[in-house]
């Protein structure tokens, strides 16, 4: 897996940022500095609006104990923000291949799930549970997970990312499936992406 650098984080974040230029009359996303924690091989992108703050703690924490590097890219603070600037910033590090899974979190899960999604090569789910961390691996080959906040116990979550961490994409039958989700992406792709 390739390393990132800090100067690589803040170019993809100043991206995002010029990418999502707001309306004169529209508040500015004021994008927090990447943070990276860990030492394990596989590095995990996270990342919040302000529902999701506390859990995003909780979780980034967990993942070091498990030995994954961490990359957060979301707010420390409870002020309003938009959670698709937050999804998108994870989504792009997936699909570029600087992060290994991506994790989402606001309060319902379902906007940023949305939102990573329409990044190419993304397959972000919405888990709620055991049995659908475990689907959108083995069956999906999801490689961003979106979590709501307010949906979501911290014992509960914990219990999602680390099996959806450890499931492992179950390939047959699921390749044919997943290939056609992706030629549909394909599709609407404009020429030159």
């Amino acid at each position: 897996m390739p390393s990132i650098s800090d100067a690589e984080i803040q170019e993809i974040v100043q991206r995002v940022l010029n990418r999502n230029k707001r309306p004169e009359n529209s508040q500015p996303v004021s994008a927090p500095a990447a943070n990276e924690t860990g030492q394990g091989d596989r590095k995990v992108a996270i990342a919040n609006d302000h529902g999701g703050v506390a859990l995003k703690n909780t979780l980034k924490a967990y993942l070091v104990e498990l030995g994954y590097r961490v990359v957060d890219f979301g707010t420390s603070d409870t002020k309003s923000v938009d959670y698709p600037d937050y999804a998108y910033m994870v989504a792009e590090m997936v699909s570029e291949g600087k992060a290994w899974r991506g994790i989402v979190i606001d309060g319902a899960g379902i906007g940023s799930c949305m939102a990573a999604n329409k990044v190419p090569g993304v397959r972000c789910a919405m888990c709620y549970d055991y049995a659908t961390a475990v689907n959108s691996r083995e069956h999906n080959n999801a490689n961003v997970l979106s979590l709501g906040a307010g949906l979501l116990g911290p014992a509960l979550a914990k219990q999602i990312v680390k099996t959806w961490l450890e499931t492992e994409f179950g390939g047959g039958r699921h390749d044919r499936r997943v290939d056609k989700i992706m030629a549909i992406e394909k599709k609407f792709m404009k020429s030159g992406d």
